[in-house]
């Protein structure tokens, strides 16, 4: 995807706050639609499903609130920018929806042990119905524009509602169930296998949002693209090495080295990185690449490609730069 796919800076951050508001309405629509539909039927099922909703409605607020702070600018204290703080929204939704997920749970597990009837089911379903479109055409709309703009707070979101419609859907089928073959427990049964699949996209939230905060390195597709770039200028006067990436939400990170011809002038190193530069930001806008130059005649050059601070006094640093008098010992 090159940068000229997605939306400029003021314009998607405009775009992210009115979906995630978009989200928020539907949110409190559909609590009030399934709430009605409990009502209406007593069934536990619809009850649960009327659970999940109340958290689309926190993870929602919390979302939009993360909108507002990753668009802040770098500052003194966040040279990086504050855009990890999707990866902080996104553990707090992926844990919301676990805690909903046994909530659930436990009230299924009561019904259980408490049986009761269901009534006025046909009414309930078809505004338990129009709720789950509701949130299909809303999560449809978020996932697409997350991907796009790489927005893991949007794509997060958009991923909890179509989780709500799956679990909306066999609540449904449930519930008709229990009218068509009569045995009260399938409600319940109903519920606990939503609160399992509930567990799961919890989960993988949480998953991926640890990723981003651990600084996970790109991978699949992404990083062969990478690799595709720097082979383009690969030949036996120019290598890299010490390859390292990172996302921090829609910005990416590369640093690498670059190994050239010590005889070349500092033009000639300066117009091969900027070169580099460009082709890499043409994928991966925004970015933050940091080259480090290094001369191929030289070992040293290479011994640094898989280097830690723990080995960096296995290094031997020249006793003198050019023009410079001997360098002090630490």
């Amino acid at each position: 995807m090159t940068a000229d796919a997605r939306t400029p800076p003021e314009q998607r951050e405009r775009l992210l706050r009115r979906l995630m508001v978009l989200s928020i309405v539907t949110a409190v629509a559909t609590i009030s639609l399934k709430a009605a539909a409990y009502a209406i039927t007593g069934s536990v099922g619809l009850l649960s499903d009327a659970a999940e909703s109340v958290v689309n409605l926190v993870a929602a607020s919390v979302g939009l609130v993360a909108v507002i702070w990753a668009a802040r600018p770098a500052d003194d204290d966040h040279a990086y920018g504050h855009e990890k703080v999707n990866y902080l929204s996104a553990g707090i939704e992926g844990t919301l929806i676990i805690l909903a997920a046994a909530a659930i749970g436990y009230t299924a597990i009561d019904r259980l042990l408490n049986p009761a009837d269901v009534s006025n089911v046909g009414i309930g379903l078809v505004v338990s119905a129009v709720a789950s479109v509701l949130n299909l055409v809303v999560g449809q709309a978020l996932i697409r524009v997350g991907r796009r703009e790489r927005s893991l707070i949007l794509e997060a979101d958009g991923h909890h509602l179509m989780t709500d419609v799956w679990t909306s859907a066999g609540v449904i089928v449930g519930v008709a169930l229990v009218v068509i073959t009569g045995w009260g427990p399938l409600d319940a049964i109903v519920a606990l296998a939503v609160a399992a699949n509930i567990v799961v996209a919890g989960w993988s939230l949480v998953r991926r949002s640890t990723d981003g905060l651990l600084d996970r390195g790109l991978d699949g597709e992404d990083l062969d693209r990478v690799n595709a770039i720097f082979e383009r200028y690969t030949s036996e006067h120019v290598q890299f090495h010490a390859l390292r990436t990172r996302r921090a939400g829609q910005r990416t990170f590369v640093s690498v080295h670059v190994v050239v011809p010590g005889a070349w002038t500092v033009q000639q190193g300066h117009d091969l990185v900027e070169h580099l530069e460009i082709d890499l930001r043409e994928f991966l806008e925004p970015a933050t690449i940091t080259t480090h130059l290094e001369p191929l005649e030289d070992p040293k050059s290479f011994a640094d490609a898989d280097l830690d601070r723990a080995d960096l006094g296995e290094l031997q640093r020249p006793a003198t730069l050019p023009g410079q008098a001997e360098i002090p010992a630490p």
